[in-house]
């Protein structure tokens, strides 16, 4: 619980709407001491927000608006607004970064819901929040044996990996269906150069959640 009477003021933000409305319902349900006040798809709507500052930002680390993760949270601290990131990947130099960067949690979208509410109130508290999933892909892929890949690479890979169609992979990333496929390709190529047999799916999530790309769900 918190630490004060007052519910703590959360803002979210994600720029995929359906998932934006499922997540304010759930944590307006799932959390009485967590008031949502801002439900927002854009970083600078969130800036511009008449509740804004507020206590905790959950904020989606895949917005497509080319604006840096560090400036974001370098932004939000001066404010005094603490943040906690969510993205579909668990690459451990994407979480490090954020982490170093002043994030103070850092959620996989694949993970627990009830996640979402245990790292809000330990941001607020000032505690810093990852999963013990998260935390042990963090400390058990310090090699770089894999191939050199791109960021949109490591996106294409871990929607992929996940379970996605290239057609959705594609949806996501704001790509077409021929661009996404000729990602995979050059990513499986990679990985063959570098020793590494991932023509299969099932051979690419497993190559991904060894790398650290993907985070292994149950």
């Amino acid at each position: 619980m918190t630490t004060t009477d007052r519910p703590i003021r959360l803002a979210l933000v994600d720029d995929h709407r359906m998932l934006l409305g499922a997540l304010t319902e759930w944590i307006r349900s799932a959390a009485d001491d967590i008031e949502m006040v801002a439900a927002v798809t854009t970083w600078p709507e969130l800036l511009t927000h008449p509740e804004f500052p507020v206590d905790v930002v959950l904020l989606d680390l895949d917005l497509k608006d080319n604006i840096p993760v560090s400036l974001k949270i370098s932004t939000l601290k001066t404010t005094g607004v603490k943040t906690v990131l969510m993205s579909t990947y668990s690459e451990p130099a994407l979480v490090r970064e954020a982490l170093a960067a002043g994030a103070l949690g850092y959620l996989v979208k694949s993970e627990e819901a009830n996640m979402i509410v245990d790292a809000i109130r330990a941001a607020y508290n000032g505690q810093s929040y990852i999963s013990a999933e998260l935390d042990y892909a963090l400390n058990s892929t310090e090699n770089a044996e894999g191939p050199r890949l791109s960021a949109q690479e490591r996106r294409v890979m871990a929607l992929y990996g996940a379970g996605e169609p290239v057609k959705a992979v594609a949806y996501q990333l704001g790509i077409s269906e021929e661009t996404a496929k000729s990602y995979l390709k050059r990513i499986r190529e990679k990985y063959r150069l570098a020793g590494y047999d991932v023509g299969t799916k099932v051979a690419l999530r497993k190559r991904a959640i060894r790398d650290g790309i993907l985070l292994q769900t149950d």
